[in-house]
């Protein structure tokens, strides 16, 4: 088509006809073109007589040089429209075209959209529902077996475990856990058991050996000397019944964190020089001395009290087993980590399978029940269980040369205290 004026002719040429096959594409578009002044030069045919708005401030925008301008027509013809206008030139004369399409497909694709949406999220919202019922049944299953076995074990089947799982995730972390809870809770409640047992049967023996002197006393008349005699076996095992006791009161309450060893902070050196003048008379009777290495550091100060019980009860021990004639060295030395303490003998040594066993309550080993020594097998328990309130350890060897040899690692003393 073509259009006069007396600016020019404006041709807007269209599409023949059958000469091109058909577009898939909807070409519905509104083409006009007007002059600066707004009046219309030329239309496309499907606008028939309407014409697209031209606002005078349009043309004012567009005259003063500016680029294409969009504008939505709601009310334009029975669709909205979306139009946008751009000037150009025709014959040397500045022009404006105008191109307009209809909104209508663009507002049933977003209703589609939002429809399809909707249902996808509400069908993502009934899977995720779904699952998280499956998973969620799954665990608290899982979870309701353990805390019904959890409900059945006590203290008389402690052997049993609560039901894995089978995963790795926190379900079976936790069943993990409360299974490792209960193998110490179990080692713990045997221990518990046998140091009844054996405390019972340690208490026993001097209390029958006690009834049995008085009630052989008291079957007769007898001289005095008969009754002092009697009086004083009684006393050895009322004193041997006192040391037991005491000794199993302080592990009592080192088993329940009650008591920490404390006292006066104390050399080390002048500490192994105290033992060694309190176990002299045992020494000289048995015939066994004592040879002494200590560091330069041993000056350095630990806990009075937590040492001198511990390294009581390992040179008693030592003289226990050290044959006549024989030696006992006692070594020490210290660096930042703490004191290192040693005792060494020159006796049969310790049987390899008795290592493990050493350090258990009321273990004695073959050697010590053959033995005429006293002793109920506390007191390297006793010291095991001082130092580890210290922080520190007991660790039990053979010598190369023969004998048993005692490593003691304890903890200095956090500040020295002056006397």
């Amino acid at each position: 088509m073509q259009a006069e004026s007396n600016q020019g002719v404006v041709r807007l040429h269209e599409r023949p006809r059958g000469e091109t096959p058909p577009s898939l594409m909807r070409l519905d578009r509104l083409v006009q073109i007007v002059n600066v002044r707004g009046e219309v030069l030329a239309r496309s045919t499907n606008l028939g007589d309407a014409s697209l708005p031209v606002p005078p401030i349009l043309l004012t925008e567009l005259a003063s040089g500016g680029h294409e301008i969009f504008q939505t027509l709601p009310s334009f013809g029975e669709e909205p429209m979306r139009m946008v206008s751009f000037p150009s030139v025709a014959n040397g004369k500045p022009i404006i075209i105008q191109v307009a399409g209809s909104l209508d497909d663009v507002h049933n694709v977003l209703e589609s959209s939002a429809i399809l949406f909707g249902i996808m999220a509400a069908a993502l919202l009934a899977a995720v529902g779904a699952a998280g019922v499956v998973l969620t049944r799954r665990t608290f299953s899982g979870i309701n077996d353990v805390v019904k076995k959890a409900r059945l074990i006590s203290d008389t089947n402690l052997g049993e475990r609560l039901p894995h799982p089978g995963t790795t995730d926190e379900i079976g972390q936790l069943v993990n856990t409360l299974n490792a809870m209960l193998d110490r809770l179990e080692h713990a409640f045997d221990q518990q058991r046998r140091f009844t047992a054996d405390a019972s049967h340690e208490l026993r023996s001097p209390l029958s050996r006690l009834r049995t002197e008085i009630e052989v006393a008291l079957r007769r008349r007898r001289e005095s000397q008969e009754y002092v005699d009697t009086l004083r076996s009684c006393l050895d095992e009322v004193g041997r019944l006192t040391r037991l006791i005491e000794e199993l009161l302080m592990l009592a309450r080192f088993d329940a964190g009650q008591d920490r060893p404390t006292g006066e902070a104390l050399a080390l050196d002048a500490l192994i020089a105290e033992t060694l003048l309190r176990a002299g008379p045992a020494a000289r009777e048995r015939q066994v001395h004592f040879v002494v290495h200590i560091d330069a550091a041993a000056s350095t100060k630990v806990a009075h009290a937590s040492v001198s019980l511990a390294l009581a009860n390992l040179v008693d021990n030592a003289l226990k087993f050290a044959p006549p004639g024989s030696k006992i060295t006692v070594g020490c030395t210290a660096d930042a980590q703490g004191a290192l303490l040693e005792v060494v003998d020159e006796g049969p040594g310790i049987p390899q399978d008795e290592l493990p066993y050493l350090f258990d309550r009321f273990f004695r080993g073959a050697g010590a029940r053959a033995s005429e020594s006293e002793g109920v097998g506390l007191g390297l328990a006793l010291s095991q269980s001082i130092i580890h309130a210290q922080g520190g350890h007991i660790e039990a060897a053979n010598a190369p040369s023969g004998g048993a040899v005692f490593t003691v690692r304890i903890p200095l003393a956090h500040q020295e205290i002056k006397s």
